[in-house]
């Protein structure tokens, strides 16, 4: 689709605890002031397959070290590491535009997401027309009610889920989405797992993989406005430090079928990242003190009586500098019979909410169960996937292959 003091590090227990009470609270209550109504089974593996990216680590002379496999696979598509931290990463030719699953690679260049750069990144949008919402041979629930996205409370790892903004670089610029720090199974109590669109990470049928991806969880913590941030220190857009993806997985369906309208891959729309930090050697579940559940057995729409989307929106009336959600009763959203169908809820958030988190409370626990992924141009709803088995096999590969390092 679409100066003050930094805030102490919370105490763990504490702030599991209130962000649950909080999506608790806050989905009661924005669905009661609004009402009801925008990639084998045999084997096990996933539709798309995680990809490893660079460690590039800083080595003694200052230059970016990868490993030996990487780099050779970089070689053959003519890329030379050194020169991709000095800029060359900014080429875009075709036939440099790296897109299978294994061949992505994401080298840290430090320093590079600094505050302004953060601020002036662009939403990436997916707006579906209504010619191809109606396409869905009546399978759809009828287009819902708008609502009004609400402004989450302050501080974020207070109050809301584990949400932060994914930034990355494409061919048009500077780019940002949202996600949502998610537990690995295989790692309890310290995952490096983000889930985010797949749109966020790989342009599609028509590219290949984004570059320079890189999460900051809890971003602009405190809910400052922009005159507040003029001269913002990375530390206060950042207060838990930027993590670098070095490894991704999408679905194979968004990588041959996106589109920028979401395409034939949107029912697909979703991926994992496997995220390190710039700086420091916790997890980022230990850092951030919370990571969520994901919900891969969640019912069809007409079984959920309410769903909330949590994301940082950046096209106007938004500027992306705050984190807003919504809650409603989700419908169904069918692009084609041969496709899955998707969740829908009416939100006004637009662009840069791409790929924040859907969550439902299970037995008092709050679950991620989809992301957002697309929207009409009027922002009045957004739809995001219903996640399956597919997506779950993603996922328990990304985790056991490298969740651990």
């Amino acid at each position: 689709m679409r100066s003050t003091p930094v805030p102490a590090a919370p105490r763990r227990g504490r702030r599991t605890a209130l962000a649950a009470a909080g999506l608790v609270a806050a989905l009661a209550l924005t669905a009661t002031a609004c009402g009801g109504g925008e990639k084998d089974e045999a084997d096990a593996r996933p539709t798309g397959g995680a990809s490893r990216a660079a460690d590039a680590g800083s080595a003694g002379d200052g230059k970016v070290e990868i490993p030996a496999d990487i780099a050779d696979r970089l070689k053959e598509h003519g890329i030379d590491v050194d020169q991709w931290k000095d800029g060359g990463w900014q080429d875009w030719d075709k036939d440099k535009w790296l897109s299978e699953a294994k061949d992505f690679v994401n080298p840290v260049i430090e320093g590079l997401w600094k505050p302004e750069r953060m601020k002036s990144a662009k939403e990436a949008d997916k707006t579906i027309t209504t010619q191809d919402a109606a396409a869905d041979q009546g399978v759809s629930d009828p287009e819902p009610a708008p609502v009004e996205a609400e402004a989450e409370k302050t501080p974020y790892h207070e109050n809301a889920a584990p949400v932060g903004k994914v930034f990355f670089d494409s061919p048009e610029g500077s780019m940002v989405c949202s996600g949502t720090v998610v537990k690995d199974v295989n790692h309890p109590g310290k995952s490096n797992l983000v889930w985010t669109a797949g749109h966020c990470v790989h342009a599609g049928g028509s590219g290949g993989w984004y570059r320079n991806i890189a999460f900051v969880p809890a971003y602009n913590d405190l809910g400052k406005s922009e005159a507040q941030l003029a001269n913002a220190s990375t530390t206060e857009m950042a207060p838990y430090g930027t993590w670098w993806a070095d490894w991704a997985s999408t679905s194979n369906q968004w990588i041959q079928g996106g589109s920028e309208t979401g395409g034939d891959g949107a029912a697909h729309d979703y991926a994992v990242l496997h995220v390190k930090p710039e700086q420091g050697a916790k997890s980022l579940e230990e850092t951030v003190g919370a990571a969520l559940d994901v919900d891969f057995s969640a019912p069809s729409a007409t079984e959920v009586s309410s769903m909330g989307a949590w994301g940082y929106p950046a096209a106007a009336p938004y500027n992306g500098l705050k984190m807003f959600k919504c809650a409603d009763r989700p419908g169904r959203l069918s692009l084609s019979p041969s496709l899955p169908t998707m969740y829908r809820i009416g939100c006004t958030m637009t662009g840069g909410s791409s790929g924040g988190g859907w969550f439902r409370v299970v037995d008092g626990e709050t679950k991620l169960v989809s992301n957002t992924s697309i929207g009409p141009a009027d922002n009045t709803w957004l739809a995001g996937p219903q996640l399956g088995r597919d997506a779950e096999a993603m996922y328990e590969n990304m985790s056991e292959a490298y969740g651990g390092q």
